[in-house]
């Protein structure tokens, strides 16, 4: 059996394709599209779908779109639609938004155009069908619309982002929390996964959302919400959190996981909002930091709740905000769990993946034999209707059934299909052999050299302190760079840090992280014991140890912490190699690892991609495949 799970309603489009419970693939468009997220979170982009994505999930199985036999899609408008769309014979639509004012009873949160949003995104089986580029309409041949429809599943989406979790973790049960902007509705989901069945344990909805507040704080900071996040993280660990007690006191925690955020007036508490590219003033550190620690706080008390609501010990988690990794290292460190793990793909790109393996393991529970009830009510309202693409009345008529199958999915569950996949690795996208490297670097007439021992001859240009564009292997799913698609450098020169920022175009205040041996992490960094001694994507902050940090200067942030990879020889070999290679010349089995692109883009996933990021980047050199690029003045 095969599914395809899609991401495509707000940003980070990505596909991912799973064959009887083993994924195969999973990747962003923007890694084809060379557009940073594959599109911004607005209602007229909802209509893009990541025909890119698809198209190279379907080539890596082997397979064709008519091929597959379920099509996951990672939003659920019957959910999403409000009571004035649904009230609705047609979609209105304004045309001019700034003269019409929301109708009465109207939700703040509601956007004028959520019913073309909605539109869109009940049309994308016909738009996955006919919709494929020309050169790419190859595997889409031969697929009509109503013959997808019957095998299309709109999933709840912070569903999708739990499944992520729960069926990609190493733990055979688990308690499973969510949190991100927003879904339909949901802003944070509570769950617990029993090996063969997952119950959702609530909810929280519109519009009370640490997702949002960050990203309210992100704007108002300068920097591009639903993007540059990150930014205030790291921005935070230079401020001081002055502003947490009027922050803290908009934020409430109450009863059963359930909090409220009160409207926020940052221009009251940190003076006008930052332009763009204006100096960063102490206030807008302490505004970062203020975020930051009531985030921080707040998510241990939900952390907590869970633990007693689930009565389980280990914690897997999704959504944009679980790729804060100094929230998920307090998180890690409270003790409020014995593990915690978090999908590496924790934003939207997850949810196809998310999408995909809950669809997988749902059908072939119902392959295997008799269904619970509740089950067989899940199947009972994703069956077509009538052709829900065509208008909102087909929704209207979905949404009663579709409300009770939602309550049957996450509130009492049904069975799921044993699992045959752990996620032990991110390498799921695109890879590219020395056949299919060389002659593009023919054609381009550069020169070149292949390398007798790639990690030894490596290791000597970076113990040179050489900067250089590491293209390897299968590229990673998610937004970390680790060891396939990255910049790698030496930790031991003070100065890195900031070649690096300045090679990228960053702000200076940007660290970079560090990549050690998984052998040699004890050595390094601690609590090194924490999460089974593993932190393999890089979603984790650590301390570096007493009398290490002068030897790893480059590799630490402002406060001595450092955001680390650990790297095993299984899951990659030849960055593994890497690093012992120049652990021998140096003594510091550790390198810094960024991920390759500059500013603006995207990370690279086409040896054309990585040339021209190469070559418009002071760069030393460029070890892509067996081969060495090296410029001019590096040689």
């Amino acid at each position: 059996m095969i599914t395809l799970g899609l991401n495509a309603a707000f940003h980070d489009s990505s596909a991912a394709l799973v064959r009887d419970g083993v994924v195969l693939a999973a990747v962003e468009e923007e890694r084809f599209t060379r557009v940073k997220h594959g599109k911004r979170p607005l209602p007229f982009t909802a209509w893009e779908l990541p025909f890119h994505a698809v198209d190279y999930c379907l080539a890596q199985a082997g397979v064709a779109l008519a091929d597959v036999d379920h099509v996951a899609y990672s939003f659920d408008p019957r959910q999403f639609a409000s009571e004035a769309m649904l009230a609705s014979e047609t979609v209105t639509l304004p045309l001019q938004p700034s003269a019409h004012a929301l109708p009465a009873g109207a939700n703040a949160w509601d956007n004028p155009w959520d019913p073309l949003f909605a539109a869109y995104v009940l049309n994308a089986p016909r738009q996955l069908a006919a919709g494929a580029p020309h050169h790419l309409k190859r595997r889409f041949a031969g697929v009509e619309a109503e013959a997808l429809q019957k095998r299309w599943h709109f999933v709840d989406h912070h569903c999708c982002h739990q499944a992520s979790a729960f069926l990609a973790a190493p733990f055979e049960r688990c308690a499973v929390m969510t949190l991100d902007g927003r879904g339909e509705r949901a802003t944070t989901t509570y769950g617990r996964y029993t090996g063969d069945a997952y119950r959702s344990l609530g909810a929280v909805h519109m519009p009370h959302s640490l997702g949002l507040m960050y990203e309210q704080v992100t704007s108002h900071l300068g920097f591009l919400h639903s993007s540059d996040e990150y930014k205030v993280m790291a921005l935070a660990a230079m401020g001081t959190a002055r502003k947490a007690g009027e922050l803290s006191r908009r934020v409430r925690v109450g009863r059963d996981g359930q909090y409220t955020v009160a409207p926020l007036d940052l221009e009251a508490w940190s003076g006008p909002p930052r332009e763009r590219g204006a100096p960063l003033l102490e206030h807008h550190f302490d505004l970062a930091a203020s975020l930051q620690a009531v985030l921080e706080d707040t998510v241990l008390q939900l952390a907590a709740w869970l633990r007693e609501a689930s009565g389980e010990r280990r914690l897997a988690m999704a959504g944009g905000v679980a790729l804060n990794c100094v929230m998920n290292a307090r998180l890690r460190d409270s003790g409020i769990f014995d593990a915690v793990w978090v999908q590496p793909a924790a934003g939207d790109a997850g949810t196809a993946l998310g999408a995909a393996l809950w669809v997988d393991a749902r059908e072939r529970a119902r392959r295997a034999g008799p269904r619970s009830a509740a089950l067989g009510t899940v199947e009972a309202a994703a069956a077509p209707r009538e052709d829900p693409a065509r208008h909102i009345p087909a929704l209207e008529r979905a949404v009663p059934a579709a409300t009770g199958a939602r309550a049957a999915a996450e509130g009492e569950g049904g069975t799921l299909a044993p699992r045959r996949w752990t996620m032990e690795h991110a390498y799921l996208g695109p890879g590219f052999d020395d056949v299919a490297i060389e002659p593009l670097l023919r054609w381009a007439k550069l020169p070149y050299r292949r390398l007798d021992d790639v990690a030894e001859e490596t290791a000597e240009l970076l113990a040179q302190d050489r900067i250089i564009g590491w293209f390897q292997g299968r590229m990673e799913f998610g937004p970390r760079a680790l060891g396939a698609r990255s910049i790698l450098a030496s930790p031991i020169d003070p100065a890195m840090q900031q070649r690096l920022n300045e090679l990228k175009d960053r702000e200076d205040f940007r660290p970079v992280a560090p990549a050690v041996l998984h052998e040699a992490f004890a050595d390094w960094f601690e609590p090194a014991e924490a999460n089974g001694g593993r932190s393999p994507f890089m979603l984790f902050v650590y301390e570096v140890r007493a009398g290490r940090r002068e030897r790893i200067p480059s590799a630490c942030h402002t406060d001595g912490s450092a955001r680390v990879q650990t790297v095993h020889a299984d899951a990659n070999p030849r960055f593994h190699a890497l690093l012992q290679a120049f652990g021998r010349r140096t003594g510091v089995p550790v390198l810094v690892n960024t991920s390759f692109n500059v500013r603006g883009e995207p990370i690279v996933g086409t040896p054309k991609a990585a040339i021209e990021a190469f070559f418009s980047t002071p760069l030393d050199a460029l070890v892509i495949g067996s081969f060495l690029v090296l410029k001019e003045a590096g040689a």
